[in-house]
């Protein structure tokens, strides 16, 4: 399933002319593409989709929407445990 999920961005930088974030959601840092939203600025939230963010979105709902699909388990099926990657990254390095 793909969601459009919010995160904050925590940081903004120009990759061949192309505006990118990295949006933590959640504890889950992932880099964006803010092509659909230029002036996007660091602190704040935006929905994400497929690596695009879509939108802005106030703290507080984006907090509420990511404490609902924590509870339903869906953070976990679109991230996946970034404990369990981490191990399986450096396995793979060994």
């Amino acid at each position: 399933m793909c969601l459009a999920v919010p995160g904050r961005v925590v940081g903004i930088e120009d990759r061949g002319g192309t505006r990118m974030a990295r949006v933590d959601f959640g504890g889950v840092v992932k880099d964006v593409c803010l092509a659909y939203v230029p002036d996007a600025e660091v602190g704040e939230y935006v929905i994400v989709h497929v690596g695009f963010a879509l939108q802005r979105l106030d703290e507080q709902s984006a907090r509420a929407s990511l404490e609902l699909f924590e509870q339903l388990g869906l953070l976990q099926e679109e991230f996946g445990d970034p404990w369990e990657q981490a191990e399986s990254d450096a396995e793979g390095v060994r």
